[in-house]
């Protein structure tokens, strides 16, 4: 309804606009163009409203679920300008079927598809009587508070378990790799479990975690798959520090510029169990670090 009314006055407004730019722009006319109604007031305020019916009908059926077979009951309340006590508390009652059906039909369906992608796991009938005493305050043996509380928790852990099904061999893939490589040439492991090597040893200023910093870099999966690459941009990055996953923030606040370093990020120290463009989550990602300069 809104959309077509603003289509209609938004086409009125274009008319109006195209005629006045013809008014600006024709430099030959000598007189002014006279503007001619078609039709009068009353004709185009009536027309202008039957026009902005069109779609109503599908509308009433496919989005607010009216019966086609009560548009007559429709138009009675079209007609009916105030609302008595018994049109409120009907208006009430419908809120409360249109909600119910909402509820059973879109929220639990997709609460369970957070939780579990394939098998429904929560139980409908006690959800819908939770939801219920919460509208009237009912059974409140523990605050509202608590119950966010619990359920935050519990929808983290179910998350937690979906990811772990999902991708948990991604993390495994990750550990093995980070084991085999701590004990190649020139690797250093610190407290975190960041490891790196040192290809370029820098001489410049270490930056602090808030310094903003200038770099190149490309990144890459254990299986050799390269996410992104600022050499291939032929435009290095800049950044604040500690505006990065934690292993960048690390490994940059203990170089000094002018260094490249390879860094074996794992995926605790990286994005973890989300997915970022390219990287699935639970990668360990590799980088190439090249500090440039910190920006002042």
């Amino acid at each position: 309804m809104k959309k077509i009314v603003l289509f209609s006055l938004c086409a009125l407004l274009a008319l109006g606009t195209s005629a006045a730019s013809k008014k600006k722009t024709s430099k030959k006319a000598k007189a002014p163009v006279e503007v001619v109604d078609t039709v009068s007031v009353d004709t185009f305020s009536y027309l202008l409203g039957k026009a902005n019916t069109q779609g109503l009908t599908e509308y009433l059926t496919h989005r607010m679920g009216v019966d086609a077979a009560y548009l007559s009951d429709f138009v009675k309340g079209f007609q009916q300008t105030e609302l008595t006590e018994a049109d409120k508390k009907e208006k009430a009652r419908l809120a409360g079927v249109e909600i119910r059906s909402q509820v059973e039909n879109q929220v639990i369906a997709q609460a369970n598809k957070q939780i579990n992608d394939s098998v429904d796991v929560l139980n409908k009938a006690l959800f819908v009587q939770g939801f219920q005493d919460g509208i009237t305050a009912s059974n409140m043996t523990i605050s509202m508070d608590s119950v966010q509380t619990i359920v935050r928790k519990q929808m983290e852990y179910y998350h937690k378990v979906k990811m772990e099904k999902k991708y948990g061999a991604n993390r495994i893939a990750g550990e093995e790799f980070l084991k085999k490589n701590a004990k190649a040439d020139s690797i250093q492991t610190t407290a975190s479990g960041l490891q790196y090597k040192i290809i370029t040893k820098g001489t410049g200023e270490i930056p602090q975690a808030t310094d903003k910093v200038k770099v190149n870099y490309e990144g890459h999966l254990i299986d050799g798959t390269e996410f992104d690459s600022s050499y291939k941009r032929n435009q290095p990055a800049t950044f604040a520090a500690n505006q990065v996953i934690k292993g960048w923030t690390e490994a940059l606040t203990m170089m000094p510029v002018g260094s490249k370093w390879m860094l074996y990020i794992p995926q605790q120290l990286a994005y973890g169990d989300r997915e970022q463009g390219k990287i699935p989550p639970f990668s360990t990602l590799i980088f190439t670090v090249e500090l440039l300069e910190i920006v002042k």
